[in-house]
């Protein structure tokens, strides 16, 4: 199981949004370099990392606080929001990023995520952003007719990474993991799945960890650590235990 810091930028600054509303965020940190900085230290593997700027407006916005977050940060860094096409994927990988996540992309042209799994094996990552089990596109401000499980399968076999599980409504709300979503979409693809929205105790931790057995391999964790309700040093010990 992996744990993953979640740095979201906003107008070059380190936020966290409620249920995905733009217009609901907190800046935490200004500078996200140093908060890459603060999460490699800390002792995490990997860093998430996403351009909700980019996310909706459909390119890449925040390219230097990804690079400065890249120049920072010792780790692996994966990437999401507005990355559209191949040549921002290899642009991206070429940079330094470890991982592309591919959203609405998944959605709206999924021969590109194939051709991107085949030119760039083991570094494509489908994010599957839902609400009430319906994928939202474009920042997660539009909601496709497309259940989770239809995006899932719709990519096994062609050399996909992980799939990003977000429960939207849960996003930056603290009331826990959208488990059984997630153990569903799970069970319905072989690629392993990084659950992702509503953390805030280590009990969320417990039931992914729980969830291991049917495919879920990886957990994203945001405002909890950012308010202080987890302490990553605290997090690191637990998952060191399991």
């Amino acid at each position: 199981m992996i744990i993953y810091p979640a740095i979201d930028l906003k107008d070059g600054k380190c936020v966290r949004l409620l249920k995905g509303d733009m217009n609901k965020n907190i800046v935490y940190n200004e500078d996200p370099g140093a908060q890459g900085a603060e999460w490699a230290k800390a002792g995490f593997s990997w860093i998430h990392v996403v351009d909700l700027n980019g996310a909706i407006q459909g390119k890449p916005v925040n390219q230097e606080a990804v690079q400065a977050i890249l120049k920072s940060a010792d780790v692996p860094v994966q990437l999401g929001g507005g990355i559209r096409d191949l040549g921002q994927i290899e642009d991206w990988l070429s940079e330094g990023i470890s991982r592309v996540i591919l959203g609405t992309t998944a959605v709206r042209n999924p021969d590109l995520v194939i051709e991107a799994c085949n030119k760039f094996p083991d570094q494509i990552v489908v994010g599957i952003d839902a609400r009430k089990g319906k994928v939202a596109v474009q920042g997660w401000v539009e909601e496709s007719d497309m259940q989770s499980f239809e995006l899932a399968r719709m990519f096994e076999d062609v050399g996909v990474a992980a799939i990003i599980h977000t429960d939207i409504d849960r996003d930056g709300t603290g009331k826990g993991l959208n488990m059984i979503s997630t153990i569903a979409l799970a069970q319905n693809t072989s690629i392993p799945i990084i659950a992702s929205g509503g953390v805030g105790n280590l009990d969320d931790l417990r039931l992914a960890y729980e969830a291991e057995q049917y495919g879920v391999g990886g957990v994203v964790i945001g405002k909890a650590l950012y308010d202080g309700r987890l302490k990553p040093d605290d997090v690191l010990k637990y998952t060191a235990q399991v």
